[in-house]
């Protein structure tokens, strides 16, 4: 086996490491402007009250997300509004995730953040180049919910997004998907869909109740049981810094290592 071979994998691995820490662009490339949103086109999700998250909380987070079609029929207008938070576990994150919360209120059943476009959580959202986020990471791209910016106790936000939609049967199509309330490290606390305040869309049913930690159904009619689904937690988890470097690691490191065995 040559050394120059040996020296070629080395730099082969070394830039694939170095263009994942960078890749900050999506596997399809940036996001693009959605346009054609229909006029007077708005929907609404409004958190339950009750939390799916079981930990000490005073009932649950209380808020809003309004999406209503841009000016011109270009994006989205957002007007978000949440209330009531923990004490503890912020900066508080918020997303569009890709599917419904199911009827039985789980909400680990709206699975990933809207990503038409497979840019992946990491790096994180850079909020200077928004094109380049997830379409879904609202709160990457203009901001995390602080308690102690809350006036009385209540943390507002309005800004305009270019990259989601209210057109029906388009990627960026928000409306049959979900907003997903989280603690800083990513944990749910609680989940809602999207319901119509004016004009036509498709939704999906609404959720009958949240899930019991112990695999239960929740209160109110129609409450299902969620064995089949992971019950919330009542800890907040760590994420730790290393497990996330094992994964980076893990995918720079098999090329490498096909590549070392095919030369023996």
């Amino acid at each position: 086996m040559r050394v120059s071979n040996i020296i070629s994998i080395s730099a082969i691995g070394a830039s694939g490491v170095l263009a994942q820490s960078n890749n900050v662009t999506g596997q399809f490339g940036d996001a693009a402007v959605q346009t054609g949103n229909p006029v007077g086109m708005s929907v609404k999700a409004t958190l339950p009250e009750g939390a799916f998250w079981t930990g000490p909380i005073d009932g649950n987070v209380r808020g809003s997300l309004i999406a209503k079609s841009g000016a011109g029929g270009v994006g989205v207008d957002y007007e978000a509004t949440f209330s009531n938070l923990p004490t503890e576990g912020g900066p508080f994150i918020y997303h569009i995730h890709v599917a419904a919360v199911p009827e039985d209120g789980n909400c680990t059943g709206t699975e990933t953040h809207l990503d038409q476009y497979a840019r992946g959580e990491d790096p994180p959202c850079d909020a200077s180049q928004p094109q380049t986020c997830q379409q879904g990471d609202l709160s990457g791209k203009f901001g995390h919910v602080n308690a102690s910016a809350a006036a009385n106790g209540t943390w507002a936000a309005r800004f305009h997004d270019p990259y989601t939609s209210l057109v029906e049967g388009q990627g960026a199509y928000i409306a049959n998907r979900s907003l997903v309330f989280h603690f800083a490290n990513k944990t749910r606390i609680s989940c809602a869909n999207f319901a119509v305040l004016a004009g036509n869309a498709t939704l999906p049913p609404a959720p009958t109740a949240y899930p019991s930690a112990t695999g239960g159904s929740g209160s109110g009619a129609g409450a299902s049981s969620a064995t089949s689904t992971p019950a919330p937690s009542s800890t907040v988890p760590v994420t730790g810094a290393a497990a996330a470097l094992d994964v980076v690691r893990n995918f720079a490191v098999a090329p490498l290592v096909v590549a070392f065995l095919a030369l023996l």
